[in-house]
């Protein structure tokens, strides 16, 4: 085989240079089996060796997939280059689960039922997918649970009430205002009355609709009359492919008002922020996962839990958000331009091709990639597998995203190299079906393998 020019040993494989039958088509959305969490164990054991063919087993240490043929197969390149095993390519969620899977599965669970869990396992188990109780370990991934599990039930009502008084703050209409402030007044002339006193029932210029004051609650309720329509267009539009998301069910009706709230709250509590278009998008895949929370009690509270995640998610990428730091050190163009860089890095030739010969700007498909966290680019289930990897970065999940980002245009590299600016354009922001055991692989690759 030819040696590619400027291209790393690894990626010269033979791997990279059959070609790949039509992927089948992607199965529908079903969920993994429900799996109860286990009591904090009194005699802690320890978890089973695991079986699993992914990431590091300590710091510094991998599994070479490719030394191994009985995983080699499960880890093709896209329809355009490998597939050793095209059944892999689509995630098909309603079947069994697999040796390695059911392994891992007890392995998290096992981690779980510690009285203080380990989070560095926990990440290490979580990084190579979620079966059965992704709710539960997102949360603790997030921050959101402690790792003290005595502290969980305490932890859990002081959030879950703190969001309804939010919700009770935030989301009351300017009218409720004043009908209480009303019949407060009309309380209070009955007590003057009593005492032989005249009064009349008033209301404060400041609570008057027409009053456009700074300080007027109707003034300030206008104003976020266009970003409440913003949300309630893009809350909408949110995943019309699902039923759990679109339609006119109680149940898509519930999740429907559910994100509206969430984004409404937040919007309202981050002045400097608001709500930027997208962040729909970004939320969806935590109310999915915690709504179908096996635990009932915590499906009832999904609403709450999904908004301090999606605070604490949000957190590690506001600023990608914020208009005035498009252009700075901190903004979504310097995160671009750190993706430009990592693919110059490791695929200089595919990075000259796209920038320079074919002058394919990054930010025509990054921008989406980077800010909505892929959840765009493939089916839902997949991008809830990418997910357990972004959130298991103990550093946050950018540089694990950028990488990730790195290794779809790695994987198309001969498509891309072949293609002129309309193909390689079109190509990327209608990124084709893909292994994504395949792409979390070559990511990783590339951390290992980083200058």
């Amino acid at each position: 085989m030819v040696r590619k020019k400027n291209v790393p040993d690894w990626l010269n494989s033979s791997l990279w240079a059959s070609s790949a039958p039509p992927l089948p088509p992607t199965p529908p959305l079903v969920l993994d089996p429900p799996v109860p969490i286990p009591p904090p164990a009194v005699n802690e054991s320890k978890p089973p060796p695991s079986s699993s063919v992914n990431v590091r087993t300590s710091k510094g240490e991998t599994r070479d997939l490719l030394n191994s043929r009985s995983n080699s197969s499960n880890y093709a390149e896209d329809n355009d280059d490998a597939a050793a095993n095209p059944s892999a390519t689509a995630h098909d969620a309603a079947a069994p689960l697999a040796d390695e899977e059911i392994s891992r599965q007890a392995q998290i669970l096992q981690e779980l039922s510690k009285k203080v869990i380990n989070m560095d396992e926990l990440r290490k188990l979580a990084s190579q997918g979620i079966p059965g109780v992704r709710a539960t370990v997102w949360k603790l991934l997030l921050g959101y649970l402690p790792v003290d599990r005595s502290r969980w039930p305490s932890e859990l009502a002081k959030k879950r009430s703190e969001y309804k008084h939010f919700k009770d703050e935030l989301l009351i209409n300017p009218s409720e205002i004043t009908r209480r402030l009303g019949k407060s007044s009309l309380d209070n002339h009955d007590t003057d009355r009593d005492q032989g006193l005249l009064s009349r029932s008033e209301i404060s210029q400041g609570e008057h609709p027409l009053c456009l004051g700074q300080t007027s609650v109707w003034n300030q309720y206008f104003k976020d009359a266009e970003i409440i329509e913003q949300i309630d267009r893009d809350v909408l539009r949110t995943h019309p492919d699902i039923h759990f998301f679109s339609g006119d069910s109680p149940s898509a009706k519930n999740t429907q008002e559910a994100l509206k709230n969430i984004l409404i709250v937040f919007a309202k509590l981050n002045p400097g922020i608001r709500y930027v278009q997208g962040m729909n998008e970004i939320l969806a895949p935590l109310f999915f996962v915690f709504k179908n929370d096996p635990d009932a009690e915590n499906a009832a509270y999904a609403e709450a839990d999904s908004f301090f995640c999606f605070v604490e998610l949000l957190s590690s990428f506001r600023d990608n958000f914020v208009q005035q730091l498009d252009n700075s050190v901190m903004g979504i163009r310097a995160t671009i331009s750190r993706l430009s860089q990592l693919l110059k890095e490791h695929d200089e030739e595919l990075w000259r091709h796209l920038e320079l010969t074919t002058k394919v700007n990054p930010q025509f498909y990054a921008f989406r990639w980077i800010t909505l966290l892929l959840s765009q680019e493939f089916n839902f289930s997949d991008s809830l597998r990418i997910w357990d990897t972004l959130l298991s970065d103990p550093d946050g999940p950018q540089e694990t995203l950028l990488r990730v980002c790195c290794a779809m245009l790695i994987i198309v590299r001969r498509r891309l190299l072949a293609g002129d600016f309309t193909y390689n354009l079109k190509l990327l922001q209608n990124y084709p079906s893909t292994n994504i055991g395949h792409l979390l692989y070559v990511a990783n690759k590339l951390r290992l393998t980083s200058p």
